[in-house]
């Protein structure tokens, strides 16, 4: 084993190690506090499995993220609102909505200010933004700063934590 491969491999353990450790709300707790926080949605886990399918309650409730260009919600076109699959909160406009070629429903706002909440995650063992639902902290996706004007955000969403309703 040369120093790259030892190196490599260190790198990998830890990631590993950090993401086995991000629970379901692990990642909605700020550095320091301990607790997760609580939303005026809940459900208990055995509740929101019955409720999500196996795939969204992945992606929603263990910080999960679907295949690129797996969602119709990257097409979606028609003028309406996004809301969360977990609790039919209001996410996302398709005024909103913009195509980023990444193969994931790309917003540059949310629908409003009460839309989202933001975390750090620190999976890939650096911090990301982190965004999720404020009424139920499922988690959506991640926010980048390469999106287009006015924001210059890129709101990166998984369209399997999203349903689609025609205004």
């Amino acid at each position: 084993m040369n120093r790259r491969h030892f190196i490599a491999g260190g790198v990998s353990l830890l990631a590993l190690g950090i993401a086995g450790k991000a629970g379901a709300f692990d990642v909605f707790t700020k550095k320091g506090e301990g607790k997760a926080k609580s939303f005026p949605y809940q459900l208990s886990d055995v509740e929101w499995k019955e409720k999500l399918s196996a795939e969204q309650y992945r992606v929603l409730r263990k910080a999960g993220t679907e295949r690129s260009g797996s969602s119709p919600h990257d097409k979606e076109k028609r003028e309406g609102v996004f809301h969360c699959a977990g609790c039919d909160h209001p996410l996302f406009a398709t005024a909103h909505k913009f195509d980023s070629g990444t193969g994931w429903p790309s917003f540059w706002q949310p629908y409003n200010d009460q839309s989202i909440g933001i975390s750090t995650d620190y999976v890939l063992v650096y911090p990301r933004a982190e965004e999720h639902c404020a009424n139920c902290g499922g988690h959506l996706g991640h926010i980048f700063d390469d999106g287009p004007k006015p924001t210059g955000k890129r709101h990166c969403i998984n369209g399997v934590a999203l349903k689609f309703k025609l205004t």
